[in-house]
């Protein structure tokens, strides 16, 4: 396959590049990304064309810059696309959702628009649970399922909302050939420090003060990216055109659990936390049933929760050279928190 991965250099869709590169290293794959706070091409360096003779080849863009993406879908002879491009933050979504509009709705939008002159090409497009709202705490047996209706709750998830529903749209009108895949909260390596386990993380190898939203009791279900990235190599060889698969990880967790956990893996006091102003519009909690990728696919998380926990914690204590700038930039959204201490 020649394969174009939008926001190949991203968090997620970096480790499906090394993934990909080491599973199936016949395929061509080209990196479409447009390099913003959280690409960074140290992510797939090592599996690039100038590293290996059969690695990923680089094209700097924006997916909303529809004639570049046109001419690289032509020079490469694209037959797939991996579309994980987004701005994915939610309290920078907040603050400034301009972004998020551009890059998750109308850059989505591009793509499908290519897809009707050239119905040759295959799109797998990555989504987020965070679409369908929030679940109650005091009902941990309902999940959510790809029938579960749309709630988002910030401009983030509204966005991918969104683009979720011009993809079906497409499917359905132009008979493009897309599938969809929704996930829980991903963690491991390349995860920029904003996010909770990697912000946990180095801050408590710093022994800095960790901000907590609120009680901290907020539920997320976590998958691994290598196990994400299983998941949609499984759809992509195995999944129905047109349909949707939840991906999840059997991770649900209370996020005052996970900071402990980490605090615990790492030998660090639990005085380090800080309990803060809760978000606003904060969902409470998330929760995947993937049962129909189970039976359709045979998908099931290759590790558990903890063994992949403190995998993550041994690639950022033995990573601190990818991760030691970026910090800064995460610090000043942390110590923003903590001045608004409980």
């Amino acid at each position: 396959m020649n394969i174009l991965v939008t926001g190949g250099a991203g968090f997620i869709g970096s480790n499906f590049v090394h993934y990909w590169i080491e599973k199936y290293p016949s395929d061509n794959l080209v990196v479409f990304d447009k390099l913003t706070y959280a690409g960074n091409l140290e992510n797939i360096k090592e599996v690039l064309r100038d590293s290996r003779p059969n690695g990923a080849i680089f094209v700097k863009g924006d997916i909303c810059n529809r004639d570049l993406l046109e001419k690289t879908l032509k020079d490469f002879e694209i037959d797939s696309i991996v579309h994980f491009a987004a701005e994915s933050h939610v309290d920078r979504s907040i603050e400034a959702p301009d972004d998020f509009i551009q890059t998750n709705i109308i850059g989505t939008f591009n793509i499908l628009e290519l897809l009707k002159k050239y119905p040759h090409i295959r799109l797998h497009h990555v989504s987020t649970d965070e679409v369908y709202g929030d679940l109650p705490l005091d009902k941990p047996e309902v999940k959510f399922t790809e029938n579960s209706k749309y709630s988002p709750s910030s401009p983030y998830s509204a966005s991918k909302a969104a683009s979720d529903h011009l993809v079906r749209a497409y499917v359905r009108t132009y008979g493009i050939k897309a599938t969809i895949s929704n996930c829980s909260n991903n963690f491991g390596p390349f995860c920029f420090p904003e996010k909770l386990i990697p912000l946990v993380i180095t801050r408590a190898l710093y022994n800095q003060e960790i901000p907590v939203y609120g009680t901290g009791e907020q539920v997320r279900d976590w998958i691994h990216t290598r196990d994400h990235v299983y998941g949609i190599d499984l759809i992509l060889r195995k999944g129905k055109l047109g349909e949707t698969y939840l991906l999840g990880g059997n991770g649900e967790r209370q996020n005052i659990w996970v900071v402990r956990k980490i605090l615990e893996i790492l030998g660090k006091p639990e005085n380090l936390i800080v309990h803060v102003g809760d978000r606003k519009g904060h969902d409470q909690r998330y929760a995947i049933d993937y049962s129909k990728a189970r039976k359709d696919l045979g998908f099931e998380p290759l590790k558990n929760f903890e063994e992949r926990l403190k995998e993550t914690i041994e690639w950022y204590k033995n990573n601190e050279d990818w991760w030691k700038e970026s910090k800064k930039k995460a610090d000043i959204i942390a110590e923003k928190y903590l001045a608004q201490r409980l």
